[in-house]
């Protein structure tokens, strides 16, 4: 049986999953999640025409004066009155342009003695110079974001401006983490010689920490088909992600205790290095997520699918992870018919694969800040070629 494409079984994925429900949450907590609706303007910005200098406001025709200085306009304090042919405002930055004005003389060009101003240096130079004119930024009823954008420090920012106090958004979804093994043990905890301390969980909750998510860490479970079975059935969240005995052999025991607890695999095995075994299933509405067992498969698995899952259900338009473009560092083989995820370093646009890419090298993968992406029967590669690559740094 051929297994599935990366981008299959992403498109997959995404068709079984739900939408989860959308809420509204103050701004001060609504960074990192994705808008529910349209971002509209309620108002204009700026909302008058404002200066974007320290000067003076005046008439671009009456230059170079002398003129008539009549008050003064500052942010927050504007001033009460018009400007006539002859005379001039003084005006600070971010204060809103008098009637009357249609120009600001910066105050290094200004030479001032009592209340008459003149032009001392070059000058404005044309007429609105040093204006922001009443919405340059945007209008009253402008669509600033789409429904599905994430919001960024600066799109909160953008929201405030634009009027909002609150936004709708998609909640924060649960996350249940299960590691599988009898040969696993808690961090930190003694290992003896034929144990291996649980590293996925760690990771998965740090990988996700900047999604708007809920971990719930289920610890590790024991590679006996009833316990794993009574566990999975227990579980409430939104997703269920499980690491390690997705595999074939006899203790890989996830599949029949996910089926026995319910659940239906849509996928099994992808065409996929490192991370062939992903599986892929739902367990009434909450999505399961089996990832191999070996850390660096983990999370690669977990950069291809559980974070781009986690997005689509929390409403992203664009869930996926974005390749950038670099330079090969070093010559690469012909690539066969799995999708390779190579770990690289990444300096001055220059991704250098490491060279040895056992799935089970760790230090590799913390030493790494992207991931060369390499298609399904792509052709070797020499060095200096450009090259798809994932940032993980």
């Amino acid at each position: 049986m051929s297994l599935l494409s990366v981008i299959d079984a992403q498109a997959r994925l995404f068709a079984l999953a739900p939408r989860v429900p959308a809420i509204t949450l103050p701004l001060g907590q609504a960074a990192g999640h994705w808008l529910a609706a349209p971002l509209i303007a309620r108002r204009n910005q700026p909302a008058a025409d404002l200066s974007a200098m320290d000067g003076y406001a005046l008439r671009f025709a009456d230059l170079p004066g002398p003129l008539r200085v009549i008050g003064e306009s500052a942010a927050g304090r504007a001033f009460d009155g018009a400007v006539a042919a002859g005379e001039a405002v003084r005006i600070f930055t971010g204060a809103a342009l008098p009637a009357g004005a249609d120009t600001v003389m910066v105050q290094e060009e200004a030479a001032r003695e009592g209340d008459l101003v003149r032009q001392s240096g070059d000058g404005p130079g044309r007429i609105g110079r040093h204006v922001r004119p009443r919405g340059m930024d945007f209008a009253a009823g402008a669509m600033l974001l789409p429904a599905g954008a994430r919001l960024s420090p600066a799109a909160i920012a953008l929201a405030a401006a634009a009027g909002h106090g609150a936004l709708p958004v998609n909640r924060r979804l649960r996350i249940a983490i299960a590691a599988t093994g009898d040969e696993l043990v808690p961090p930190g905890a003694e290992t003896g010689t034929d144990r291996l301390p649980e590293a996925n969980g760690v990771m998965l909750a740090a990988l996700l920490r900047d999604l708007p998510v809920v971990v719930e860490d289920l610890g590790i479970l024991p590679d006996r088909l009833a316990e794993q079975t009574a566990a999975f059935a227990g579980v409430s969240a939104d997703i269920l992600v499980t690491s390690g005995g997705a595999s074939v052999g006899e203790h890989d025991l996830v599949r029949p205790a996910l089926t026995a607890a319910g659940a239906t695999i849509d996928f099994w095995r992808i065409a996929l290095r490192p991370g062939k075994p992903l599986m892929a299933g739902r367990r009434g509405e909450t999505m399961v997520l089996g990832l191999p067992g070996n850390p660096v498969s983990a999370f690669v698995t977990a950069t291809l699918f559980l974070r781009p899952l986690i997005a689509a259900m929390a409403g992203a338009a664009d869930p996926l992870p974005v390749c950038l473009s670099a330079r090969l560092g070093a010559a690469l083989p012909a690539n066969d018919g799995r999708e390779d995820y190579l770990r690289a370093t990444l300096t001055g646009g220059i991704a250098t694969p490491a060279p040895v890419q056992d799935s089970a090298m760790l230090a590799t993968l913390a030493a790494a800040q992207c991931l060369i992406v390499r298609a399904r029967h792509a052709p070797a590669a020499a060095a200096g070629e450009a090259v798809q690559i994932l940032s993980i740094a």
